[in-house]
């Protein structure tokens, strides 16, 4: 309850509903807020698609913006006003960095008791936005972040400074990802992997995951195994390029593309190791689940890689861009015992079962928008 004495009220603003790990995120809170006893709303600022339109069955009230994406349109802050007014949250939550500049907005039109602004990337993009942060940062009352490398670019270009900023990293419900042995074997099936080594990636097929590099790493690979195999879900605007990438390389049905899967999960226990090749990230939601699937996981330096990564002991962690790396570190893995590469996986599950397990972190945004409203309140 809050101080008035009425439920909480929360809601999350977020600039899409794709399958994104922002959005996976919300779409956990969110939830795991309704069974803390909590009204929930969530906001998409473009049109609602299925992975948020889901929570509806949870009890979450649903809305968009109505904006178009990469068309400007000054009517979102009117029509955010709108469902601020009929709805009035104690808490307004938004995440990246669209919904952020928006929501602080919004206050210069209406009175929100509190709202936080999340920061999902180590790059948010170009520099204007880091500008836009801090000529809005008065207009909301906490900035936070999920990981400490992109604490410290926030506050290195200049976006927030180091008192108005905070890390909260990502949660994740390890339920999903318990070891499976009758579902890996299903899946592995299923996708005809036999006994070959499977290497699996998950992402958009983006810049940002710089698959161009895991192609790379993954010709030594193959020069060293001639049976191992990479399968990599997600789609995205790079597809036709990771096609050409994967051709060129010599690699056609030993890469394979599975576009987008809802079954991550499945994947996951079918898989032998996880490898992650991205030129910049905030804390791959991607990266937690493979750790709570107890694979042996290798990953570039990037973003919270390294928060998540024990190197050495659940994964190995290489330089950004360093194909050479990466593809030594596959290999690595490879070439350990069955029982090693399980002891791997193992200690990486513990690992985020420690410091990422969904409901305490859940408890700690509980904390701190409690501590925000009772500021607000005084």
């Amino acid at each position: 309850m809050t101080s008035s004495g009425h439920r909480p009220r929360l809601a999350f603003l977020i600039t899409s509903s794709g399958a994104g790990g922002a959005e996976q995120q919300v779409r956990a809170l969110a939830i795991a807020f309704r069974g803390r006893g909590w009204d929930v709303a969530v906001l998409s600022m473009l049109p609602l698609e299925p992975l948020l339109l889901e929570l509806a069955d949870y009890g979450v009230e649903l809305a968009s913006v109505g904006m178009s994406r990469g068309i400007p349109d000054p009517r979102g802050v009117w029509r955010l006003r709108r469902f601020l007014r009929r709805w009035r949250p104690d808490v307004l939550h938004a995440h990246m960095v669209h919904a952020n500049l928006l929501a602080r907005v919004s206050r210069l039109v209406i009175s929100t008791p509190v709202i936080v602004s999340t920061m999902h990337n180590q790059n948010e993009g170009a520099q204007w936005r880091y500008v836009a942060y801090r000529l809005t940062d008065r207009l909301t009352d906490i900035t936070t972040t999920v990981s400490r490398l992109a604490v410290s670019e926030a506050v290195r270009r200049g976006a927030v400074t180091s008192k108005r900023i905070r890390l909260v990293p990502n949660g994740i419900d390890l339920a999903p990802y318990v070891a499976n042995a009758p579902l890996r074997e299903a899946t592995r099936e299923a996708l005809d992997i036999g006994d070959r080594f499977a290497w699996l990636a998950v992402g958009r097929l983006t810049e940002a995951k710089a698959y161009d590099d895991m192609i790379a790493a993954f010709v030594t690979v193959a020069r060293r195994d001639d049976q191992a195999i990479l399968l990599v879900a997600g789609d995205g605007p790079l597809e036709n390029d990771v096609r050409t990438w994967i051709d060129r390389a010599g690699l056609v049905g030993r890469i394979r593309l599975l576009g987008h899967r809802a079954d991550v999960p499945a994947l996951m226990q079918a898989a032998d190791g996880f490898v992650l090749s991205s030129a910049w990230e905030g804390l791959p939601m991607v990266l937690l689940e493979a750790a709570a699937a107890a694979l042996p996981l290798v990953a570039t330096d990037v973003g919270g890689t390294r928060e998540v990564v024990l190197d050495a002991v659940s994964g190995h962690v290489t330089p950004a861009g360093d194909v050479t790396a990466l593809g030594s570190a596959m290999l690595s893995v490879m070439a350990l015992p069955a029982a090693a590469r399980r002891s791997m996986g193992e200690a990486g599950r513990a690992h985020v079962a420690a410091r990422f397990e969904l409901a305490s972190v859940v408890t700690v945004w509980e904390q701190l928008y409690q501590a925000l409203l009772g500021r607000a309140a005084r």
